[in-house]
Parts: C-alpha cells; structure tokens; sequence
C-alpha cells in the first residue's frame, strides 16, 4: 500500500490497486492463511453494487486455530515491558497515518462514506493508538496501610486475558482501533472479527499491525458471512476471557448471554435513539450547524446520529428551516466524487428500513421539508431528509433511523423536554443546546444517557469515556477508563 500521504486522484485503476494490496486471507499466530474450508466472502461496493474482491470465510476449526494462538501469546505478551507495548502501539499510530489515504480509500469503496469522512475516521481511528501507547504505563497500583496497621494491602492491574472483539460496519477502522488499542496497552491478545459488509480496511489495519512489529499470535483477524459460526465455539471456550462487541441491542443481549456460561469478562456498545434538545435561548444558527454534524456524520449510520430533535416552539420554525436548507444543499453521489458529501447506505435493504419509517411517519401526518423518497440508481442512495409534525407515535421517533432522516419534534415545557428524551430504552448519548449555564447543569445531569454533547453536535474523543446506560450498553472505551476494560484488579494482603 501507497505510504504517501499526499491524497491521490481517484482513478478505476487506484481503486483496483488499493484493493489488490489488502490481504485476502484469515491473520492467525502472525501468518496469513487461507480459510479452513476454503470459501470466501464477496465485499460489495454499496454505491455500486459490484464486487470489490473476495476474503477468506473463516470457520469454526478457525476460531478455534485464532484461540489457540492468542492463548499461547498471552504469557509473553502480558510480560512484555508496559513501555515496548506502548512504543510498538506508536508506530501503528504513524504507520497508519502514513497510510491514510489508502485506508481511507478502502473504507469508501466498502462502506460508501465521502473520503472527506473517511480521512476523518482514519485520524479519529489513529488517536486510540496514539492515546493508549501513552496508557500502556499507566496502568496502576495501589500500596497502602491495613487499617489496624497489621499488615499491608498491595492492589495490582494484570491483563484480563485473551480477548474476543466484534466489531461493526459504520466505523471499520475506528471501532477496530478502539479496542484493539486498549486491549495491546493492557497485555492482552485479541481475536478480532470485523462486520461482513466492511473486512477490507481492517484487514489492511492488520498489515499495518505487523509492519509495526506485532509479535505473531498477539492480533489474530478472522472475516467470515456467518458471525454466529465463529462466537459460539470461542465465547464456549473457557480460555476466552472477555467479549468486546459494537452493534445492535438483541445481538449484543444474545452475546452477553452466551458469555454468562464461562462469565467472561464483556462490554457492550450497543444501539442508540439520540434526543437532540434545542430550548428557546439557544443560538439557533449553532444549533442547526450542530444538528447537521450530528445527523449527517457517518450519512446517518452511526449509533451517536441525532435521531430525535426535540425543539422549543418559539425557535422551532427556524431551526427546521435552517436545518431543511443545510441538508439539501448536501450532494449526493460516491463517495469518491469529489463534491459528495452524501453517500450510499450500506445496503439496498438498509434503504429500504429507512424509507419505511420516512413513509409510516408521512402517513400519519408529518411534512416533509426536504427529501423524503430514495433516489434511483444501482447504488443505495438515500437524500438528506427533514420532516417535522412528526406524530408521537411514529416508529421513527422510537426506532433507531441509521440514516440521513431528521424527524423535528416540538416542546414547550423544558422539564416535559428533557422526560421525552429519556423516554426510550436506549442511553448512550444526548446532544444539548442552550445558553443558559443553570439549564445546561440542570439537564445534562437529568438526562439517562452515558454521553452529553453540550453546545456541540460531536462528543466522541479519545481522550473521553465514550458508553451508554440502559439498553445502550456498559462499559468505556477511551479516556483513562478505556484500559481497565481490560485489566482485572489483584490485591495482595502483606502480614508484616
């Protein structure tokens, strides 16, 4: 792969020789290596609808090869001076940096997002290793006196184990990087299989993860169609210590119940229904630019995307007008279209889910300010919509959108505001805008959401806790939280 960092012109030929240069075949004990079975797996360009290439369709004699391997790298690898992690971690963070235009490349041709976005998730994707090389060190114990001074009580952080990770289609660098990151800080091994829809760019994150100096058997990568094939086998296996997954609310409840028979350690990052509150002081200008980071980053299809905008009456007519205006001056097309700030959904059938919910909410009553109707062609390609006089009733109030849709919502009572907000099983974030200091304490602190964004339409960062409460998950990734996922507590009782 191009180690240049000068973005390049996007030609057919590019395209051809950045997915050419990816490995095709299952990571295990530091080898790449053909399927068990055999089979591959056809990835799709969502715009397009052609086949990018094939990748090898790992199987259940290849989660177990993956376990084995990750299993006896554990030692050495928990051993390994926090500080050699650390450096290798930083050489990932500028290998892939180095990389980003071709990783950034791969994700648009497999997952459909402008490259604009992509160059934006491979420097996102890149701070996790850059953060957690700097936490590799900092993983601390305690000394202190017994109470009756009789003895002393050592506390001391080991790594967890060998860890298994699952990881989603939106975000297939970050999300991979995000765990990955934390888990090689603490001194555990990793299994890590990507989503079927996006194998590439985590597969070419894994070269990178070589070139870096990974010890073999430290990272193994398994792609495979059939996830169920390859999480049974290994969350049965008590030698698996901890399940990391990012996805939907029934699979991640179907995991950590499979996990509970050998209580490996797990954390879950799971779906969304994100309330988006403008109150009657706020700067609607501000507000209406956050909104459209907030919806639109990552087309919609992120489980941070602003699904519900609840606004105060009096400002409400400007916001959605503002709103209206920003999205449909948005372009639609490839994301390797220069001018594309729209890109194809994931898949037709995605499209489809989303226009439903669009259409039910049209039926009832709601109006449509912009958009509203999915746009011919090969690809799954969907415009920036706005409705308003949305009926509360509507499934697109309740249900997670994953698309370019702004359902707009009014309220004039602030404490009524912030009980619609919490009225959904999901908790994982809330975005806020007001210029009140008072209302700005007052709701962040009522809102049932692991994640307040406060006058900004963007929370996530490496350097925070990112998490959701309620069916949204536990546990967190990033900040100085992100490692103890990782890292079990041991005390040590001294008689003196």
């Amino acid at each position: 792969m191009s180690t240049d960092a000068t973005p390049a012109a996007v030609t057919p030929e590019r395209e051809r020789d950045v997915v050419a240069a990816v490995p095709t075949g299952l990571l295990v004990a530091g080898a790449w290596r053909d399927a068990s079975g055999g089979g591959t797996l056809a990835v799709d360009d969502p715009a397009t609808g052609r086949t990018l290439t094939e990748v090898a369709d790992a199987t259940a004699d290849d989660a177990r090869a993956a376990l084995d391997a990750a299993v006896a790298a554990q030692a050495d690898w928990a051993a390994t001076a926090p500080r050699e992690r650390g450096e290798l971690l930083r050489r990932a963070f500028e290998l892939t940096t180095e990389r980003a235009e071709d990783l950034a490349l791969l994700m648009t041709l497999e997952m459909g997002k402008p490259l604009a976005e992509s160059r934006g998730e491979v420097a996102y994707g890149a701070e996790f290793l850059r953060w957690f090389s700097e936490e590799a060190v900092r993983a601390y114990g305690r000394w202190s006196t017994a109470p009756n001074g009789a003895s002393r009580l050592l506390t001391m952080k080991q790594p967890v184990g060998p860890c298994f990770a699952i990881t989603p289609w939106n975000f297939p660098l970050a999300m991979a990087t995000r765990k990955i990151g934390p888990a090689l800080a603490a001194g555990c091994t990793m299994i890590l299989k990507p989503a079927a829809q996006t194998p590439l760019t985590a597969l070419a994150f894994a070269q990178v993860l070589l070139d870096a100096g990974l010890p073999d058997g430290v990272v193994q990568v398994l792609t495979t169609r059939s996830a169920g094939d390859l999480t049974a086998p290994l969350l049965a296996d008590a030698r698996l210590r901890k399940l990391t997954f990012t996805g939907s609310t029934p699979v991640g409840k179907r995991l950590v119940a499979q996990a509970a028979d050998n209580l490996q350690r797990v954390s879950m990052e799971l779906g969304g229904n994100a309330p988006f509150l403008v109150f009657r002081d706020a700067d609607v200008e501000a507000a209406v630019e956050g909104a459209v980071l907030a919806k639109m980053r990552n087309i919609g299809e992120a489980c941070t995307a602003a699904n519900r905008f609840l606004v105060h009456a009096d400002v409400a007519e400007d916001f959605s007008r503002g709103l209206a205006e920003r999205l449909a001056a948005m372009p639609v097309g490839r994301g390797t279209e220069p001018d594309s700030k729209v890109g194809p959904l994931i898949t037709r059938e995605a499209r489809a889910d989303v226009h439903a919910l669009v259409a039910e909410a049209v039926e009832g009553g709601a109006r449509v300010l912009t958009g509203g109707e999915p746009l011919d062609g090969p690809g799954a390609f969907y415009p920036p919509t706005v409705l308003t006089e949305v009926p509360r009733q509507a499934r697109i109030r309740t249900e997670e959108i994953f698309g370019p849709v702004a359902p707009v919502g009014t309220f004039t009572d602030d404490d009524d505001a912030v009980a619609t907000a919490n009225a959904t099983e999901y908790g994982l974030v809330a975005y806020v805008y007001t210029r009140d200091v008072s209302r700005a304490v007052r709701v962040a602190e009522g809102l049932q959401f692991g994640m307040v964004g406060l006058n900004q339409g963007v929370v996530s960062n490496p350097a925070a806790p990112f998490g959701g409460v309620k069916a949204s998950g536990f546990g967190r990734e990033g900040g100085a939280e992100g490692i103890e996922e990782y890292l079990d507590t041991k005390y040590v009782g001294l008689a003196l």
